[in-house]
């Protein structure tokens, strides 16, 4: 159901560490076809939002590096809608600027958040529960989408729910649970009042500045300011000034979190085959192709590429060179194959390649990444 003063933003921006070395700081993974189709990310996620609002109430906010692949990719987005950032400064100022945008635009419209390089199957599904959180929204409340969980996952944010999460339901957030145990993230998701935070948010533009303003001024002011001169000549003057005072903080921290201990956070649950597509074991074991012998391979937009596994198990291979990649004897690993890099990976440590590109950029090897 597309409202008419619902809004959609799309932060792209960050270079998805831990799909290196095939998102890259220049290419990031929002850019590539890891869907299953010839769509990227980004492209998918714009398929899939504007059926809730047209590409006239669709912004994209991403850096200076991306926004000429952006515009690249979605033809139909406005120019005037892809707000580009100077340089990253977090969740909270990427949405923040949108929404103090809106406002200018279109005051008291409601805005829904919803990232770049996410992956969801069920879009029926999908956007009747946006209708839900924006009626939400509409009330007052400061409205996430908290996602079903699958299965005890220690990588996720954790929302805390009144009561049992049910279809459709809407209910108050009693807090934010960082990144539990694995023994804590069991009994959450066992007890039913639990929700992943995967950064969906729906809401008001004047009831968020609002909290923005009082929870963090310092975020707050120079954002309002930027926006207060944007769609004229001292757009670009004013960005330049004031952007790099904005504080680098995720909205989470900024906003949800402390308004959820005042009861102003509420959700709806969401059970529409979410994937934040984080790292390579999700990439393959999702959208990959069984090629035997223990062997998975994910060939998505790169046809040219093949590989093959002998006497192994659990083998992940990504050949995006063009060259054959040939395991013998291995097991439980990640291959990674790209024109300048290669990456052999214990299937254990896939959320642990971040920390391969602070160790590169440490280096000095800035050109890998």
């Amino acid at each position: 159901m597309t409202s008419t003063d619902l809004h959609v933003v799309v932060p792209a921006g960050g270079s998805g560490t831990r799909l290196w070395p095939l998102s890259r700081a220049a290419n990031p993974k929002f850019l590539h076809a890891l869907t299953g189709t010839d769509r990227s990310l980004l492209q998918a996620t714009f398929d899939r939002l504007t059926p809730l609002a047209p590409p006239e109430r669709l912004l994209v906010v991403t850096g200076t590096a991306h926004a000429a692949g952006v515009a690249r990719q979605l033809p139909d987005l406005p120019d005037r809608n892809i707000l580009v950032e100077p340089f990253a400064r977090d969740s909270c100022a990427a949405i923040a600027l949108a929404a103090a945008v809106i406002a200018k635009r279109s005051p008291g419209a409601v805005m829904a958040s919803f990232a770049a390089d996410h992956l969801i199957t069920d879009t029926v599904e999908f956007g009747h529960t946006v209708d839900r959180a924006v009626e939400g929204a509409r009330e007052g409340k400061l409205m996430t989408i908290g996602i079903t969980p699958t299965r005890p996952e220690t990588g996720y944010g954790y929302l805390q729910c009144s009561e049992p999460a049910q279809r459709s339901v809407i209910q108050r957030v009693l807090e934010f649970k960082e990144k539990p145990s694995l023994e804590v993230a069991t009994r959450y998701v066992e007890s039913g009042s639990y929700l992943w935070n995967a950064s969906m948010f729906v809401w008001r533009v004047d009831v968020f500045l609002a909290e923005l303003l009082a929870k963090r001024p310092d975020v707050a002011e120079p954002i309002l300011r930027i926006a207060a001169a944007w769609d004229t000549d001292d757009q670009e003057d004013v960005l330049a000034e004031l952007w790099p005072t904005v504080p680098k903080v995720a909205v989470e921290y900024a906003v949800m979190e402390p308004a959820a201990e005042e009861g102003k956070v509420a959700t709806v649950p969401g059970d529409f085959g979410w994937s934040d597509i984080g790292d390579f074991e999700t990439v393959v074991q999702l959208l990959g192709t069984d090629i035997g012998h223990g062997g998975r391979t994910f060939t998505n937009g790169y046809p040219a590429s093949r590989a093959v596994v002998v006497d192994g198990s659990e083998v992940m291979i990504v050949p995006a060179s063009g060259r054959l990649v040939a395991t013998l004897g291995v097991h439980d690993l990640i291959v990674v194959d790209t024109a300048d890099a290669v990456l052999v990976c214990d299937r254990d440590r896939a959320q642990d390649i971040k920390r391969l590109t602070e160790i590169l950029r440490d280096r000095g090897d800035i050109d890998c990444l």
